[in-house]
């Protein structure tokens, strides 16, 4: 029998990934069965077992996707010249949102949010999903460092505090699109805006 070549093992790969996220996002994590996966994919159980040995695998694999995403959403950001304002990087955010769910067969922001969980289920998981929200911590805290190089925030800023309110407002963006409303770029700055201006305030 030949040899599959790579481009067309891949494409396997990404078929059956993409079936376990329509089967993730529409029954979630532990009520999907491999057997779903399987009947989803439309290919045999031990061409889908060659390529994922479990449905761990898989969920970790989906939840790496949605991670993914945001990391490349920061990583672009960073690379924009001239830096993009925080309002920006708050519409980016809702942006980023908007396009995870561009598909209709499945949604990654609903697999984010079972991935938390799945996070504090498996020690392993949860190691890699920290080291992962770290390092997108950092990013954000080199947004802020150069805001405050270029004076868009004041000079005292803490870049840490900085990276930890935007790192919160994303959490908080998917439960609103997913369990209560979608939220708008103008109504979650103004927001912001009128807080900002109440804790100075004190």
């Amino acid at each position: 029998m030949p040899r599959l070549s790579e481009e067309l093992r891949e494409e396997r790969r990404r078929h059956i990934l993409v079936s376990a996220w329509s089967c993730f996002s529409r029954n979630g994590f532990h009520v999907t069965s491999m057997d779903d996966i399987i009947a989803a994919t439309g290919m045999s159980s031990s061409a889908v077992y060659r390529y994922f040995r479990s449905k761990d695998e898989l969920i970790d694999a989906a939840a790496d996707e949605a991670l993914v995403l945001v990391r490349d959403m920061f990583d672009r950001l960073l690379e924009r010249r001239p830096t993009p304002t925080p309002a920006e990087v708050i519409e980016a955010m809702l942006v980023g949102v908007a396009s995870r769910t561009a598909n209709s067969d499945y949604d990654l922001t609903r697999i984010a949010i079972q991935a938390w969980g799945e996070a504090l289920r498996r020690p392993a998981h949860g190691e890699r999903t920290r080291s992962f929200y770290l390092s997108v911590q950092q990013k954000l805290a080199e947004l802020s460092a150069r805001w405050r190089a270029e004076g868009v925030v004041p000079e005292g800023t803490d870049d840490a505090q900085l990276a930890t309110v935007l790192m919160s407002l994303m959490p908080g963006i998917l439960v609103g699109h997913n369990l209560v409303a979608e939220v708008s770029a103008d109504h979650l700055i103004g927001g912001l805006a009128s807080l900002g201006v109440a804790l100075a305030k004190g």
